[in-house]
């Protein structure tokens, strides 16, 4: 029966060691199915961080610029008053109005409030006449011939440019220095010789 003990003691030994190697390949799997797992999980929480993220700056967005369209077409009514006082300013008939003065008041009173409105709503005016070009907030119109100005120096605004927070809400149309042409110089020089 010694030998009938060992051989069972054998099997039992053998059989161990086998279910030990298939639990250590069960461990194994599971093991590696949870870091697959964690990684997943990890993955998606970072996935729902960065939607998150886009959201609320997507919502900031329009809170701060959802404005937009409505403050550049209200650029118009400013504009509009500015032409109808320089129109009323430069007709003469008008001048001879005694009630004239009065009007043009009453008109820069409804500019300053339109222009507090929108200092209020961080809509800026851009200042361009004596600065340098600069094409992401100016557009050139004409290039003047002036001496007395660096080249590239805006002499002249056409329309105000204005800025909605850090955001171009419309460029300033300006007229930018230039040197006078060597052809230019030389009729006169040309014209002076004669």
């Amino acid at each position: 029966m010694s030998e009938n003990n060992e051989k069972k003691q054998k099997d039992i030994d053998s059989s161990d060691t086998k279910s030990t190697e298939e639990n250590t390949k069960k461990e194994t799997t599971i093991e590696e199915k949870l870091k697959e797992t964690e990684d997943k999980l990890l993955r998606s929480l970072a996935e729902i961080e960065n939607q998150r993220r886009r959201f609320e700056k997507e919502i900031k967005d329009a809170f701060e610029f959802g404005s937009f369209n409505f403050a550049k077409e209200s650029l118009a009514i400013l504009d509009n008053l500015d032409r109808a006082k320089n129109a009323i300013k430069n007709d003469q008939v008008l001048k001879s109005n005694k009630d004239l003065d009065k009007f043009l008041d009453n008109i820069a009173i409804i500019e300053k409030d339109l222009i507090s409105i929108f200092e209020k709503n961080r809509i800026t005016k851009i200042d361009a006449k004596g600065k340098k070009f600069n094409p992401n907030l100016h557009q050139a119109m004409a290039e003047i011939e002036d001496d007395k100005s660096e080249v590239g120096t805006i002499v002249q605004e056409i329309q105000s440019g204005y800025m909605l927070g850090e955001r171009l809400l419309r460029p300033a149309l300006v007229g930018v220095a230039k040197k006078e042409n060597q052809k230019n110089e030389e009729k006169k020089e040309k014209k002076d010789k004669k």
